[in-house]
């Protein structure tokens, strides 16, 4: 997706402007986590000593190029509907730089068809059956984020899984969340070519188990700064254990970067559901995909408010900090 091509441009933010261009060469020069592993689908066991080493695994032609093209149409109607309402780029995780779940009235776009293939694919279900031990896992709904060009700040180092699991406690004070096998899986689907410029995801291996407090950007190593999942090829899908830290990085090429989602528990595992996969829908899955959404789909007669909130933009920049250390 272009920027030029689709008019996701950024706003105020010339990529002609010095620091960004030397941000842009200094990125282009050093981004991305050393000796990346990209696996194909069929090397399930590989995938799930990866997983659970690291906390994520990349998987290419997750998506053929059909699905792909499905896919990356559903992302490119979306955005335009959600930029309509943003003219500035103000977005709803700091400026440039969207969630695609904060933005829908249900919290999620299962109610998009090209979200819900995601539920159920012939290429990551094993994976994920391999993962959780069990074919029974549950989804939880989808949706995911993408960046436009402009986007240059970082976005601070998080967990997708914190004091909500705060139900879990040891009375001995022995084990945490952390202790436990994986709770929850996000799988993030690439709609472009993962590159050291375009705002890659940056994941830092190994610390779903981790107990330290998540350090602050300017506490960071300039490691975890370059540790971004790249290169990895459009198609891919990055299966990830939502505790491990992560975070956005800059967006300084000329292409929209998407990485539409489907979220999952283990069947162990339950948060209070949300209603997001409308019947008309769920009546089309596979067998598979309708048992794992049992608790997202909605009762027939229910009719779901689903959409683009029109107060999604969220003029907030408190996850996001200006790279400055590369930008001197």
């Amino acid at each position: 997706m272009n920027s030029d091509e689709t008019g996701f441009s950024s706003i105020n933010r010339s990529p002609e402007n010095p620091k960004v261009k030397n941000l842009r060469d200094y990125l282009d020069a050093n981004n991305g986590i050393k000796g990346l592993e990209i696996l194909v689908p069929d090397e399930i066991d590989r995938a799930v000593k990866i997983f659970y080493r690291d906390g994520f695994v990349v998987i290419r032609d997750a998506l053929d190029t059909e699905r792909l093209d499905f896919m990356r149409k559903g992302c490119d109607r979306v955005i335009r509907e959600m930029l309509k309402l943003d003219p500035d780029r103000i977005g709803n995780r700091g400026s440039h730089r969207y969630s695609f779940g904060g933005a829908s009235r249900t919290g999620h776009l299962m109610h998009q068809p090209e979200w819900a293939m995601l539920l159920d694919l012939e290429t990551v279900t094993p994976i994920l059956t391999a993962i959780f031990g069990s074919s029974k896992y549950i989804a939880r709904g989808g949706g995911g984020d993408f960046c436009l060009p402009g986007a240059v700040e970082y976005q601070s180092l998080h967990s997708d899984m914190g004091e909500r699991f705060s139900a879990f406690a040891d009375p001995r004070g022995v084990l945490s969340y952390r202790d436990l096998p994986c709770p929850y899986i996000c799988c993030n689907y690439l709609m472009v070519d993962f590159t050291r410029t375009n705002g890659a995801i940056r994941q830092i291996p190994g610390t779903q188990h981790s107990l330290q407090p998540i350090p602050l950007f300017e506490e960071e190593p300039e490691w975890m700064k370059l540790s971004t999942v790249c290169p990895a090829p459009a198609g891919s899908v990055l299966i990830r254990d939502v505790r491990a830290w992560h975070g956005g990085t800059p967006n300084v090429s000329d292409e929209v970067r998407a990485i539409p989602n489907a979220e999952f528990f283990a069947p162990w595992y339950r948060e209070p559901a949300r209603k997001c996969v409308p019947r008309v829908i769920f009546d089309q899955l596979s067998d598979h995909g309708q048992r794992v959404c049992e608790q997202i789909v909605a009762d027939s007669e229910e009719e779901l408010d689903a959409g683009v909130r029109q107060d999604f933009v969220v003029p907030n920049t408190d996850h996001n900090k200006l790279s400055e250390f590369l930008m001197q």
